[in-house]
C-alpha cells in the first residue's frame, strides 16, 4: 500500500469518507440465517426515493497508519451535496461540494481540487477509493445495491449492511427509525482493518 500523504485524513473523513485501499479484501461473514439478501425491487424502490437530509456530527478515522477525527455538517439534496469538515488535525475547515459529474474540494492547505465524482476526487487527492456514494444510502439505513447483505433487529430496522467489501454496523436511539451511529469496517490482508466511526448528533 502506498504511503499516505499528510492530507489523506481530511479526504478520508470527507463524506466522509471511507477508505477502499489498493489491497484485495475479504468480506466479513455472518451466519447464513442472519443474512437477508436485498430484493432487487426493494433496492430499486429505495434508490429512487429522495436523498434529502441534513446531518451534523463527528467522524473518526482509523487506519493501520494513522487516526484522527473531525466535526462535520452534511447537506444532501438529491444528487447535490455540501459537506464541511473542521478540526481535522489542525488542517482547518475543508469544504466538499458537488453534484453528479462535478465535485470540488477546497481547503486552505490544498486549494481547489476538482473531479467527476466523490470517489474520483479521493482517488486523485490521496490514491484511495471510497464508497461515498454508498454512504449517502447507509446514513439513511438503506442498502446501496441489490447485492447487499442485510441483518435486521426485531423492529425490522437494518442493523448491519455487508456491501462491496465493507461491513457497516448501524445503531439506533431507542425507537428511532434512522441510525445515530455507523461503524464502517474494511478487513485488510494483513489481518488489520480500516475503520470509520460516524456519530450523527443532529438530523
Amino acid at each position: 500500500m502506498r504511503q499516505l500523504s499528510k492530507y489523506t485524513l481530511p479526504f478520508f473523513a470527507c463524506s466522509t469518507l471511507a477508505l477502499t485501499g489498493c489491497q484485495q479484501f475479504s468480506k466479513p461473514q455472518l451466519p447464513p440465517q442472519a443474512i437477508q439478501p436485498t430484493a432487487p425491487e426493494e433496492t430499486q424502490t429505495q434508490n429512487v426515493a429522495k436523498d434529502q437530509f441534513a446531518l451534523q456530527g463527528k467522524i473518526g478515522v482509523r487506519t493501520p497508519q494513522q487516526s484522527g477525527s473531525a466535526f462535520f455538517t452534511w447537506q444532501q439534496q438529491q444528487d447535490k451535496f455540501d459537506i464541511e469538515l473542521s478540526g481535522i488535525l489542525g488542517v482547518g475547515k475543508t469544504q466538499i461540494t458537488g453534484h453528479t459529474g462535478q465535485v470540488t474540494l477546497n481547503s486552505a492547505k490544498t486549494g481547489e481540487i476538482h473531479a467527476d465524482s466523490p470517489e474520483e476526487l479521493l482517488e486523485r487527492a490521496t490514491g484511495w477509493h471510497a464508497p461515498i456514494t454508498h454512504l449517502i444510502k447507509w446514513v439513511q439505513a438503506k442498502p446501496a445495491t441489490a447485492s447487499a447483505q442485510l441483518n435486521k433487529d426485531e423492529q425490522q430496522r437494518i442493523t448491519q449492511i455487508i456491501e462491496d467489501d465493507w461491513n457497516v454496523d448501524l445503531s439506533y436511539a431507542e425507537h428511532a427509525t434512522l441510525p445515530n451511529k455507523l461503524i464502517l469496517k474494511q478487513a485488510l490482508e494483513s489481518g488489520k482493518e480500516n475503520r470509520i466511526t460516524m456519530v450523527i448528533q443532529n438530523r
